[in-house]
């Protein structure tokens, strides 16, 4: 009986094995002729019988088996995570092993794969099809882990795709695993046209300063993601209606990092986002405080002192951010609104008044604020224009207080300018 046992498990055995073997040359067949399709159906059979497979087989079944997945690039993204998944079993298994049979071959592949779905992944960008994008730079990152800077482009692609649940999820494994997506730049000037250059290496930027078309070697670090990383995923989280949770993550990184402007920033904006003015300016001033000699933030400031109705401040702020930013065409812009808001109470009053002696000499006194307005908002209002010529409002303004003040020369020409301005937007 024993026996008779031992030869039935022996001509099951042989059976698994030769029906391995056929599955195995079906598939190596069908690979041969591409037909991707038939080398799927044989990869089903054939991993119904992979518990009985011996490491050699196994690891050929493997290696062939993500071919067949990976269909030229053709396959779904289900059957290319399978294939990725496929190459990393093989690894695994011929390490452990010893024998690197097939590893060699699978880690070209697997390099392939990667450039296939790079290439892919900068077309979809270039198309702004950031969907797509985001996929093949997610498909990257799984082919080469290592690469963290993959998920960091898969998950701004996302956002860019309104995909907010995928970058979302991406942002917080970033966050998890500490990425801050700082390099090392090698960079030096051109000797022949004086531009500084960032090289790939630091060999390739040594063999230039040898090569003496290149000086001043320096190497700088570039600036850390983990303050865009944190706001992106607040912000994913207001759009979300889960402000507590976008607060905490905020909190959770100003602990970790209390004097980056960069997180102060991001957290401002959060605030503002979800209508608490208050904190943002507050933390707008501890911004300020930190980096005096920036006017985008005190510009900012005049913005939220301006709706809040306080005019004074907002001139303030809107002055500050011009003396340290000559060039900035906003402040002038904005400086000149808030100079001009005084107008209405004017015209109000003066509307309001009657015919009398007394009411006749106060509409003089208002006739003349309001001409000191004008005076005063012109010269913003010039340098608006000035530093950004497309700026349409500004010119129609001007184009109005010159009226008034009855200024025809500069009128005229004003009036042309808004006139040329308004055909130019409307493509005539």
């Amino acid at each position: 009986m024993r026996k008779l046992i031992t030869l039935m498990c022996a001509i099951l055995i042989s059976s698994m094995s030769y029906a391995q073997k056929n599955e195995i040359k079906a598939l190596e067949k069908a690979l041969k002729s591409n037909n991707f399709a038939a080398a799927k159906t044989s990869v089903a059979s054939a991993d119904a019988l992979i518990g009985n497979m011996d490491d050699k087989t196994k690891a050929k079944f493997y290696f062939l088996k993500a071919q067949a997945l990976y269909a030229s690039g053709a396959g779904t993204n289900d059957d290319i995570s399978k294939a990725i998944k496929s190459l990393d079993d093989l690894k695994d298994l011929e390490s452990k092993v010893g024998k690197l049979k097939y590893t060699e071959e699978a880690n070209t592949i697997k390099a392939s794969m990667l450039q296939n779905f790079l290439q892919r992944a900068d077309k979809a960008l270039t198309n702004k099809n950031y969907l797509i994008a985001s996929k093949n730079f997610e498909t990257a990152y799984k082919l080469s882990p290592k690469d963290t800077t993959y998920l960091y482009y898969a998950a701004s692609t996302a956002v860019n795709a309104q995909d907010y649940e995928t970058s979302l999820a991406q942002y917080l494994q970033l966050k998890n695993m500490g990425y801050t997506g700082i390099k090392t730049n090698y960079l030096a000037t051109n000797k022949e046209t004086g531009v500084e250059e960032n090289f790939s290496d630091k060999k390739t930027r040594d063999i230039a300063i040898v090569s003496k078309t290149y000086i001043n070697p320096r190497v700088e670090l570039s600036k850390s993601k983990s303050a865009e990383i944190i706001k992106n995923i607040a912000l994913i989280y207001v759009a979300q209606n889960e402000n507590e949770k976008a607060i905490a993550a905020m909190a959770d990184a100003r602990k970790e990092n209390p004097n980056d402007l960069g997180l102060i920033l991001s957290e401002a904006n959060v605030q503002l986002k979800m209508g608490n003015r208050d904190k943002f300016k507050d933390l707008m001033e501890i911004a300020t405080t930190m980096d005096p000699e920036n006017a985008e933030l005190q510009f900012n400031l005049g913005a939220l002192a301006a709706e809040g109705g306080n005019v004074d401040s907002a001139k303030k702020y809107y002055k500050k951010a011009i003396e340290l930013d000559p060039n900035y065409a906003d402040a002038y812009t904005n400086m000149a609104v808030a100079i001009l808001n005084g107008e209405l109470a004017i015209v109000e009053e003066m509307n309001g008044l009657g015919s009398s002696s007394a009411d006749n000499e106060r509409y003089d006194t208002l006739l003349e604020k309001r001409k000191g307005l004008y005076s005063e908002a012109i010269p913003f209002l010039e340098k608006a224009l000035e530093l950004n010529k497309t700026n349409v409002e500004a010119a129609r303004t001007l184009m109005n207080i010159y009226s008034t003040l009855g200024e025809t020369d500069k009128f005229k020409a004003m009036k042309a300018k808004v006139a040329e301005l308004d055909a130019k937007a409307s493509g005539n």
